[in-house]
């Protein structure tokens, strides 16, 4: 049959309505992606403000550790909480008022004048971090189509790092215009004061963004609220809308709303093993100890010998190389798989780990008592540290988020990514609030011989139990 002029202008016209559900659902994820943003702003900003605050507060080792850490209980928190609250009240009106407490978190941050007062706020924004580590990908992974719903997911990841990245940079401008962290910057104020109010303006944009999209639709259905789910559909779905409610219907089993009961499995007292694989998922992220180069890198590196303006620089050329490695991750992620590039990062960060661990434990000492590398192990650690950011910014980093938004059911997504988040946040506080105990008791070396360790541990675990998710629909879960 020979097709006529009118199949012609129909095929154009399904084309245009497809090209124009995709804009739309870049558009859409890309906003809820400004949270990753903010989530990764307000978690790198502390780094290069840690001296500062240690000597504006009188800190010693561990105070320093709490006050870097002190977020990360705050993350747990708003992690746990924001997934049922948001299976409750929707995910749109729980981000509008996570964008508010990150602009309160930041400009509170900014005024403290005591450890005390610092914390407060830290573990305010820390809510703030947690819930949007919760609703950006359970929300992504909810509007996204089967076929993109990986790339789209990794927005999340890649607008952390550019999050961290911008923090880095700024933290590096603002230092290299006072002088140092602790020099006053405009109007006789201290320059890491100003460090933490630049996060008002991304906060800002979120709060604007945020209004403007819908609220997701597979929540929509799960509250009865069906015809409000279509019309979502009909801009995401391609004309499908119909096929589309059914289908989450049906993955619902039922008209009982989603609750934390679901998490156990029925009539019995144990958790979904599910849920026990992403919790793990979430724990070795952090024990590998990337958070470490995120969160001390200018301690790290001047404890390498580095001075301090060096030092927030090489922070600058981490945030660089983890944005880029996250690119590589969106380019493959629909295409290999999940899984290899889980494989392929833990290989990479053992392999880099144990180099640094290394290089670390073979230096000598100065007169002062810090690290004293060499040209070419100077040299050969930023190589090293470079290339366990590239290996974990290609899997890791991004792979985890897009796991644990898609890997549970419609049922138990809210609630178990809620709780695979929340341990998340409490293996970064451990990692955190250990580094500087262990930088002066067992040295670079020993920490990053724990984390080469937790890499190499993570290799079986990939093998063992991560089943592959690419492009599967979420109702096939």
């Amino acid at each position: 049959m020979t097709p006529t002029h009118n199949d012609s202008i129909d095929e154009l016209q399904k084309k245009e309505t497809a090209q124009s559900s995709v804009f739309y659902v870049l558009f859409i994820s890309s906003v809820a992606a400004i949270g990753g943003f903010l989530f990764g702003f307000d978690s790198g900003v502390i780094n290069g403000t840690v001296t500062a605050l240690g000597n504006a507060f009188n800190s010693n080792d561990v105070s320093t550790g709490f006050n870097v850490a002190s977020v990360l209980l705050g993350c747990a928190v708003g992690a746990l909480l924001a997934g049922p609250i948001s299976d409750q009240y929707g995910r749109k009106p729980i981000m509008i008022i996570t964008a508010i407490i990150f602009a309160i978190s930041a400009y509170g941050s900014g005024i403290s004048d005591s450890s005390a007062e610092f914390i407060f706020y830290r573990l305010l924004g820390g809510l703030g971090i947690g819930a949007a580590s919760v609703l950006a990908p359970a929300y992504i992974a909810e509007v996204a189509p089967a076929a993109l719903r990986g790339r789209l997911a990794t927005l999340q990841q890649l607008a952390i790092v550019l999050g961290l990245f911008a923090a880095f940079l700024s933290n590096y401008i603002i230092a290299t215009q006072a002088g140092s962290a602790e020099a006053n910057l405009y109007l006789e104020i201290p320059a890491w004061r100003w460090m933490f109010w630049v996060e008002l303006i991304p906060a800002t944009l979120f709060i604007i963004g945020v209004v403007f999209i819908p609220e997701s639709p597979r929540y929509l259905v799960a509250q009865g609220k069906v015809e409000q789910a279509k019309s979502v559909f009909k801009r995401i779905a391609d004309g499908t809308e119909s096929m589309q409610v059914e289908a989450v219907k049906e993955s619902l089993h039922g008209d009982k709303k989603p609750s934390i009961s679901d998490l156990f499995i029925d009539g019995k007292k144990k958790i979904h093993p599910i849920i026990w694989v992403g919790i793990a998922l979430s724990v070795f992220q952090q024990f590998v100890g990337i958070n470490v180069v995120f969160y001390y890198g200018s301690e790290l590196w001047q404890a390498a010998g580095f001075d301090e303006s060096q030092s927030l620089f090489i922070n600058v050329l981490a945030g660089i190389t983890n944005i880029v490695s996250t690119f590589i991750a969106i380019a493959l992620i629909d295409k290999v798989g999940r899984k290899p590039l889980l494989l392929v990062g833990s290989v990479g960060m053992f392999i880099s780990l144990g180099a640094l661990t290394y290089i670390f434990g073979t230096a000598g000492f100065n007169e002062v008592g810090k690290l004293a590398l060499s040209d070419n192990m100077g040299t050969a650690a930023l190589i090293m540290a470079n290339l366990f950011v590239v290996f974990f910014g290609l899997s890791w980093g991004p792979v985890v988020w897009v796991l644990l938004g898609e890997m549970f059911n419609n049922r138990i997504r809210g609630a178990a990514l809620a709780v695979a988040a929340s341990a998340q946040w409490i293996a970064n506080f451990a990692i955190t609030m250990t580094f500087p105990i262990l930088l002066s008791n067992i040295g670079l070396s020993g920490a990053y011989g724990l984390y080469a360790m937790s890499a190499l541990i993570s290799i079986f675990f990939v093998v063992k139990y991560i089943k592959e998710t690419r492009g599967m629909r979420l109702e096939e879960m």
